[in-house]
């Protein structure tokens, strides 16, 4: 069996911060400031220690696509940058059967004063490679990171998506059996993003081996078969990428349930639980997806309305459904009534959605009951489409469609 490419063995890192005490009560400060007479400094600096990764251990083998994911805060750029060889472990042992290429933040390796020509053959020379090897890779290279105008420019000039084109360009083509990737497409436009994303797939066709760090989880589960999460320094989990991302989102997003905060009189929402496809609040594309919704009407209603809107992040209404007292009648009769609204198959594009609900009569009439934000959810795109149609912002809504083609 051969043995693994990366091999993290009980990996830790710890850092050392410092905190300066000040001075809080009047007492303090004057006997500070006869001290700083025979002292040059009158402040005190205390220390502790800060453990960004502690016992980190899994394995990635050859050809693999491989995602760590987690929150701010968890240590996926501490991971990387020892993974790298930027920064030393403070414990444990990183084992690299191969080249890598790095790429963690926008122009890594890149020297601002050198022109975009001499940073190919730089990296390439970091690379261990040949400045025969880097010419055939050269013009591949600037083709796709669409820098040809500019390529005898120093970087120091070019702007943040020249610089990342560039720089992935290089990274991606210049024959790396380790691709390291950080979240820096997020700084490319759409189209080029998809390049990115298109080029890191043909790379591990080829055999080589990517780690891809991002918090976008629909290009996560897309690109990679397993994942990494750590949590506060430590991994929570390794495996089959959807069990990861659902374990992801089972801790990271509160469950989609609403309830009124308050005892209340009159007619009011009492609660609403939005029932999801994957986890609690996390909601797959083109799968059903239910809201359930308690009513309190402590007398009868006369034409009772309900409905509610699913609002995206921009608090644009996506959807809008309700029912009427034409339609359907309920609240007659004091006491409480649950409506369930189901959806057979939800077509909303990725990205996070809320709910905002109304309960009224009907219109220029009483108005019982807003709520709104609430029930937060997110829509994700389990599917190996990586090219098109998984980036948030292509459109609002997914629709069904027959295609027929003819010659």
């Amino acid at each position: 069996m051969p043995a693994p490419v990366i091999e993290v063995s009980n990996l830790s890192k710890r850092y050392v911060i410092g905190h300066e005490t000040r001075p809080d009560t009047l007492r303090d400060r004057l006997s500070g400031g006869f001290r700083s007479l025979w002292k040059r400094r009158s402040r005190a600096t205390a220390t502790e220690e800060f453990w960004a990764l502690r016992d980190v251990s899994f394995e990635v083998k050859r050809g693999e696509v491989v995602g760590i994911i987690g929150r701010n805060g968890a240590g996926k750029s501490t991971l990387l940058k020892i993974l790298s060889r930027i920064t030393e472990p403070t414990q444990g042992r990183v084992t690299l059967r191969g080249r890598v290429a790095s790429l963690l933040e926008v122009g890594t390796g890149f020297h601002p004063e050198l022109t975009g020509r001499e940073n190919i053959f730089l990296n390439g020379a970091i690379l261990g490679m040949s400045r025969v090897e880097i010419r055939k890779k050269f013009d591949e290279i600037v083709a796709f990171a669409e820098v040809e105008k500019f390529l005898d420019t120093p970087v120091k000039r070019y702007s943040s998506g020249m610089y990342v084109r560039l720089a992935f360009a290089v990274a991606a083509h210049l024959e790396p059996e380790i691709l390291i990737v950080d979240e820096v497409l997020a700084v490319g436009d759409a189209q080029f993003q998809k390049k990115c994303l298109g080029k890191i797939r043909d790379v591990s066709h080829s055999g080589k081996t990517v780690l891809f760090v991002s918090h976008d989880i629909n290009a996560i589960t897309a690109l990679t078969q397993r994942c990494v999460l750590l949590e506060a320094g430590r991994v929570s989990i390794v495996g089959n990428t959807n069990r990861v991302v659902g374990r992801y989102f089972a801790d990271s997003i509160t469950p989609a349930i609403y309830c009124a905060s308050t005892p209340r009189e009159g007619a009011h929402i009492e609660s609403i639980q939005l029932y999801t496809s994957e986890s609690p609040g996390v909601q797959g594309l083109g799968s059903p997806m239910s809201v359930d919704v308690t009513l309190v009407h402590p007398e009868p209603i006369d034409g009772a309305c309900f409905s509610f809107q699913i609002v995206n992040q921009r608090q644009q209404s996506a959807i809008h459904a309700w029912a009427y007292h034409t339609e359907h009648s309920f609240a007659t009769a004091p006491g409480k009534t649950t409506l369930i609204c189901r959806f057979p198959r939800l077509r909303l594009n990725v990205g996070r959605y809320s709910l905002r609900a109304y309960f009224t009569e009907p219109p220029g009439r009483r108005s019982f009951d807003v709520v709104d934000q609430v029930c937060a959810f997110e829509v994700i795109k389990l599917s190996e489409n990586i090219l098109w149609g998984w980036r948030s912002d292509t459109c609002v809504y997914h629709e069904d469609a027959i295609w027929n083609i003819r010659t």
